[in-house]
């Protein structure tokens, strides 16, 4: 029988949007899916919609991701981490209730993508009690801004998204023949090379696939564009992504914006779901 996949790309504070879809999915009760994969922020958002802690991630991006403990330019620029992952998956841990007995007894298995510093592919690790925590920090690890590579099973790992940003071909290797994909930008949306990769290679000269890894990332990502675009005959695919006038970056903490791309996503999940009244989003 052919699987229910739900995918869930990161993208640090764009997560916001898929933080609106997953709430909507749970206003609905539609958690109709036989595993779901995650990436960076993609993997947090899943695992409350998994748990079905209604609002949880909206609280997280908009309360703990805004605070200096997080990101902090300052403490970048003397030597530390410019977004602290380790500080808010274990502070939110604290602070936001997660139900995570509910979600393992539900036993809808969640995936999280990290990258291999050593080899530069992704790994996909099954979040299990013993690794969760491990698995999330690595997977939203975004190297340099995070200083640390979390190890996984002894390996050192970082940010899911270099090697595997939408996992989607993944998802239907593993038999899902039904995906839903929500993604952190626009539909159309097609990645170009950082100007920025070049001027890192020498920090990462001990780090040669660590490197490849950056270096081939806007193909792998726009592969999983084009699977996406032209899936195989067998296979349904469901796009959510943000509209063009989607405000939230990477690294925004705009109360405002982050309101507005809540919103967004919150109705984008609504009309996947046939219902619902367009919210106004204008700034």
């Amino acid at each position: 029988m052919s699987q229910r996949a739900l995918v869930v790309e990161g993208g640090a504070m764009r997560g916001i949007f898929a933080a609106g879809v997953l709430d909507a999915f749970l206003e609905c009760d539609y958690q109709d899916f036989d595993f779901a994969v995650g990436v960076s922020a993609g993997s947090t958002n899943l695992i409350g919609y998994l748990a079905g802690d209604h609002g949880r991630s909206r609280t997280i991006i908009t309360d703990h991701a805004c605070r200096p403990d997080f990101i902090n330019w300052q403490r970048f620029m003397a030597g530390g981490h410019l977004c602290d992952v380790h500080w808010l998956w274990h502070q939110s841990l604290e602070d936001v209730p997660l139900a995570l007995e509910r979600h393992w007894q539900r036993q809808v298995p969640l995936w999280v993508v990290t990258t291999s510093v050593e080899k530069g592919t992704a790994h996909y690790f099954q979040t299990r009690p013993e690794n969760l925590n491990e698995v999330m920090t690595a997977s939203c690890s975004i190297p340099f801004a995070y200083r640390d590579f979390p190890t996984v099973n002894g390996h050192a790992m970082t940010d899911g998204g270099l090697a595997d940003s939408i996992p989607v071909r993944w998802a239907y290797e593993q038999g899902a023949r039904e995906i839903t994909v929500v993604l952190s930008r626009h539909q159309g949306y097609r990645k170009k090379p950082s100007a920025l990769t070049p001027l890192l290679k020498p920090w990462v000269r001990d780090m040669p696939a660590l490197y490849e890894a950056m270096v081939n990332r806007t193909d792998a990502y726009n592969d999983s564009l084009a699977f996406i675009a032209n899936p195989p005959g067998d296979c349904r695919l469901t796009v959510i992504a943000p509209p063009e006038d989607f405000p939230v970056s990477r690294l925004t903490t705009n109360a405002r914006k982050l309101e507005v791309g809540y919103q967004q996503g919150h109705w984008a999940g609504m009309e996947a779901m046939g219902v619902g009244t367009k919210v106004a989003s204008s700034l």
